[in-house]
């Protein structure tokens, strides 16, 4: 019994030894406590850092436009020079620069200034206004480029920040979350939509600047928020460097952006109209239109038509037809599955090339 209670007691002084070192030990390094959600990173105090890496690679841009009107106290029509501000992203040492196509379209004069406070004249070296993109160029030996990210990898709920020269005020950082990807059907801004939302302040001159992650990477190109007349606040959007890179890629190798074009309107099908078709699941667009003379037209597609695969991929929507038709080439051979009067049938289709803007 007195070994028992010798052994106890024992016991009992190691535990409270123990919990007084934790204790100390605690007070002293309170660091090494375990973290909520086990080993996942903790969000950083501050994105000084991520400012500082991507900062210097976003420039501000000024325009200058001639803009007609006539008085109301004179009928002749007259013209004024009217200034706007936007904002570019350096992307390459060589002097390349992104920007939206609204901020330079139909300028009379563009000039850039760097983050270092050096001015030029930059060269237009194409645009596409179709994604709303436009690619520039200086000749000032190195610059800082910007890293590239990965906007295919963005979820809802990551932290990024806008960057640029709203209203004039130059190297502006506003703070948000990644809000929404893959949006369209915004007003028609763009032919080719994939937006990201983010509740990052983006404001008149933020235009054709930079939206980074925590990382300083490039993730998107900030484009528009939507119009505010209606009480709407935190609504912006972003062009997904994805998209951009692809859109650069073109531009530098042919001067445009080249697309496949097969001369089609298609809509999207409600549930009742595919069962009245014949058209079983949820797969399927109906061709509106089909322009006469156009590759379509050439391969007996037809008005009322329901095209169900294009390049064996099935089609669900309006806007995925237009991205499948949209990369392919001139002169591609495009395989069409369709269904008329309730029978399916199959077609190939030469694409040529979309017209786009050309300066």
């Amino acid at each position: 019994m007195a070994g028992l209670k010798s052994a106890t007691l024992f016991v009992l002084q190691s535990i409270v030894v123990g919990l007084a070192v934790a204790f100390l030990v605690v007070l002293i390094r309170p660091d090494l406590l375990p973290t909520i959600g086990g080993d996942r990173p903790r969000a950083p105090a501050s994105y000084a850092d991520a400012v500082e890496i991507s900062a210097p690679a976003v420039a501000n841009v000024y325009t200058k436009r001639l803009v007609e009107y006539t008085p109301a106290t004179d009928e002749r029509t007259r013209f004024r020079v009217e200034t706007a501000y936007g904002s570019a992203v350096v992307i390459d040492p060589e002097g390349y620069l992104i920007t939206n196509f609204h901020v330079v379209a139909e300028a009379a004069e563009i000039r850039i200034q760097l983050s270092d406070g050096r001015l030029a004249n930059p060269q237009v070296v194409g645009v596409d206004a179709e994604t709303d993109l436009a690619l520039l160029k200086v000749d000032l030996g190195a610059l800082p480029a910007i890293k590239l990210g990965n906007s295919a990898q963005l979820r809802i709920g990551d932290v990024v920040l806008a960057i640029g020269n709203p209203y004039g005020l130059t190297k502006s950082v506003t703070q948000g979350i990644v809000s929404a990807t893959g949006r369209h059907g915004l007003e028609d801004l763009v032919t080719f939509e994939d937006f990201i939302q983010t509740d990052a302040a983006i404001n008149a001159g933020n235009s054709g600047g930079a939206l980074i992650n925590v990382a300083g990477e490039l993730v998107g190109i900030n484009t528009a928020v939507l119009a505010q007349d209606s009480g709407t606040e935190g609504i912006g959007f972003a062009i997904p460097v994805d998209l951009a890179r692809g859109v650069v890629d073109e531009i530098k190798e042919h001067g445009r952006v080249i697309r496949g074009y097969l001369g089609l309107q298609p809509d999207d099908m409600t549930s009742a109209e595919r069962s009245a078709l014949g058209v079983e699941g949820n797969v399927g667009i109906m061709l509106s239109i089909v322009f006469e003379n156009s590759p379509a037209d050439m391969a007996d597609l037809r008005q009322g038509d329901v095209i169900v695969a294009i390049n064996g991929e099935e089609i669900f929507s309006q806007r995925q037809a237009q991205l499948v038709v949209a990369g392919t080439s001139p002169g591609d051979k495009v395989s069409i599955v369709g269904i008329r009067d309730r029978q399916r049938f199959e077609t190939t289709v030469i694409a040529t090339e979309r017209s786009g803007y050309a300066e």
